[in-house]
Parts: C-alpha cells; structure tokens; sequence
C-alpha cells in the first residue's frame, strides 16, 4: 500500500471543518471502544451496530461521512485484535489495552466521501462537515493511478499544517541494484553505523544539534498568558521545531538504507529492541536521536524494491566476541578498541561486531527481514516490532 502525501491548501473556514471531522472521528473511537469496555466480549457485529446507533442518536455524527464512522471503528478493531493477540502469545510485559484517544490528528475516509479533480491537484470532500474543495501541493502524482486503486484518503494534522494522504492498493517494484555485495551492519552512538567493510557512517544527532534551540522554543511557552493566542503561537513553534527533527532523521535514515540496499545483495543487521533499550535514561535520548529503528524499517523496504536479501540477527556478544578466533573478549562499554589476546586481532570494536553479525547472518542463526510492503510513504513506512536486546 503505497501513500502519497501532499500539502492542503485551506483557507480559515476549513481549518474549524476539518477540526470538526478529526474530532467526530475521535467521539466515535471512544464511544465504541467505551462500549467494547462496558460489554467484554462483544464481537465486530455489534460494534458496527453501535456505530449506526451514533449516527441516528448525534446529528454531528450523521455529518460525518459513514465510511469515516466506520475507519473510526476498524481503529477500535484493530486495537483489541492486538491486544487479545498479545495476551494469547504471552507477550512480555504490557499487552498493549485499548486506551481512550485524547488528542488525535487524523480522519480518514474510504472510497466514498470525496471525490479527486480530473486532471488538477484538487479534492473535495463531500460530507456535510463543509470541508468542501482543497487545493493540493506536491511533487507526487495521484493521477497516474486508477481511482479505483486508491482505498483511503486521510486528512493529517500536523505542527506546521494539515495534509492530504493517499493509500494507493499497487504491487512493489523492484529495481537493479549496482551492486551484489555482502556487508554487516552494527548500529552505535558514536557513529550511526559501522560495516563490515571498515567504513563508519557519522551519526548526525540532529536532536543534540537543535536541542538549545528547542529548550528556548518550550522556555518562551511558560511566559505566555494561559488562554491566550500568543501562547497557542508559541506552542506551534516549539511543535515544528520537532517536527523538523523527526524529518530529518527519517530522510536521513532513508537515504543510508536505499545507499546500502543499492549497493548490496546481502544485509545483515541486528534484531535490536529499541523500545527496551530507551529505558535506560542515561542514553534514552542519545538512542532516539539515532532512529534505529526507522533505519531498520527503510532497510527492509528497499530490501524489497531491490530485490537484495536483508537478515535480522540477535545481537548477543556481537561486540564480545572475536571475528578472527572466535574467543569472547570482555569489554565494557568505554573500550572502543578490541583485542584480542588469543590471536592478536585489533579491530574497532564496532567493525568487529558488524563482522560479526554479517558471519550470523550466514549461518543459520539468521533470519529474514520482514521486507512488508505494507503501506509505505514518502515520509515512513510500516513498522515491524523488533524483539531481541542488544548486549554489548
């Protein structure tokens, strides 16, 4: 599922329509899932029935588009499915319950409720919300595909304006790559990675770098009257300002994994859990700084496009271990330089664990990406939960 994003060009009327639908959409997820709560045990039937009953019981429900109702619900579906699936395959830790939206940013509309211009970067939205006409900006053309392949329109609010996103239903496409190489990955905070090659890519800390700027920006909120719209203003800044952080590294994570899967057709890399490791707050920031696992995600997906064998491994004692020998050389984190004793090696220690972790990868202790076409952006791609922890 590929997703095309443009720009909307809105004028002040449709920013309170359009904040009206997204907040529609919001009562619709909490009254259903409410519902669920009060009434364990209900199936996909009776939610949908519950719906119905919104819209006949709340007029500005009835305003929103019913497939819109109905995204609402399929959210709500799709929250206790994972749920009961965590808790059937005993997952560690939360189960991930359903929880109440508070400030959510998205509507999204099926195949009716909007209709696209011909030929123009124009669409307009059908239901009685009054969003009506909106003017599109980007590079992408929606035009070269059927209308029929496109499945789902969502209107996205964002810090520095709202946008209009495409899910097209198309096949992936595979590209020649310029090479046929074989290379280790190994993820750090020194650099951004380390292969197997002895290269080092530098790690950006594109967080690090604005983080003065963006204390001033949080500083400037406090000094504001609450209520008042030079406090609202001064929140959106703050708000874009991390928002140009995050995309920043995903660019950035993006073009590494498409330079590496060009070049490639073997890529190992590890099966970190990210989310465990941000735990640690002494590096919780200098970890998703670093975007891991956007860099995994990309990786996977241009696996795909060209055609080039990405494999996970778990990443236990790929820094300790001897990529000549074999021997485990214990090292805390602060040494930066293996040695091995038994066999003389030397080797940073990062190059040594991508060795490493390319070796894994060989074996049979590797195994395949999930490579998910999934829905695709040109800003993210599908996520994919990573399980093992990295031990250095």
């Amino acid at each position: 599922m590929l997703v095309i994003e443009y720009k909307a060009v809105i004028k002040p009327n449709q920013v309170k329509a359009i904040d009206e639908a997204i907040r529609t959409s919001q009562f619709v997820r909490n009254k259903v899932l409410r519902y669920w709560m009060d009434n364990r045990g209900v199936g996909k039937k009776e939610l949908y029935q519950y719906n119905t009953q919104l819209r006949a019981e709340y007029e500005f429900v009835k305003d929103l588009n019913s497939h819109a109702c109905q995204s609402s619900v399929e959210n709500v579906e799709r929250a206790i499915n994972r749920f009961y699936d965590n808790c059937k395959n005993k997952k560690p830790g939360k189960k991930g319950y359903p929880r109440f939206k508070k400030n959510c940013r998205t509507v999204e509309y099926k195949v009716s409720g909007w209709k696209l211009h011909s030929s123009k970067r124009r669409i307009t939205f059908l239901d009685r919300k009054g969003i009506g006409l909106v003017k599109l900006l980007g590079k992408w053309d929606v035009h070269r595909y059927p209308i029929e392949l496109i499945k789902r329109v969502r209107i996205v609010r964002k810090a520095d304006g709202y946008y209009v996103q495409f899910c097209v239903k198309v096949d992936a496409r595979t590209e020649p790559r310029t090479g046929d190489g074989e290379i280790g990955l190994d993820v750090g905070l020194e650099y951004f990675y380390s292969d197997s090659n002895g290269l080092h890519e530098e790690n950006p800390r594109f967080l690090r770098k604005a983080q003065k700027a963006i204390k001033q920006a949080q500083r400037r909120i406090y000094k504001k009257e609450k209520g008042k719209n030079n406090r609202r203003k001064a929140r959106a800044r703050y708000a874009k300002k991390h928002l140009k952080v995050s995309r920043q590294r995903e660019e950035h994570a993006k073009m590494l994994a498409r330079n590496v899967c060009k070049a490639n057709a073997f890529v190992a890399y590890e099966d970190l859990n990210v989310q465990g490791m941000v735990k640690n707050r002494h590096l919780a920031l200098s970890i998703n700084d670093a975007a891991w696992a956007a860099f995994r995600r990309w990786v996977e997906y241009f696996a795909l496009k060209f055609n080039t064998k990405a494999v996970a491994v778990a990443p236990h004692y790929t820094s300790q271990k001897c990529s000549s020998c074999g021997h485990i050389v214990k090292k805390g984190l602060s040494t930066r330089t293996h040695k091995c004793p038994h066999c003389g090696t030397i080797l940073q220690r990062d190059v040594n664990a991508a060795i490493n972790i390319l070796s894994k990868a060989k074996s049979t202790e590797g195994h395949s990406g999930s490579n998910a076409w999934g829905e695709v952006s040109s800003t993210s791609v599908g996520r994919k939960t990573c399980k093992s922890k990295k031990h250095q």
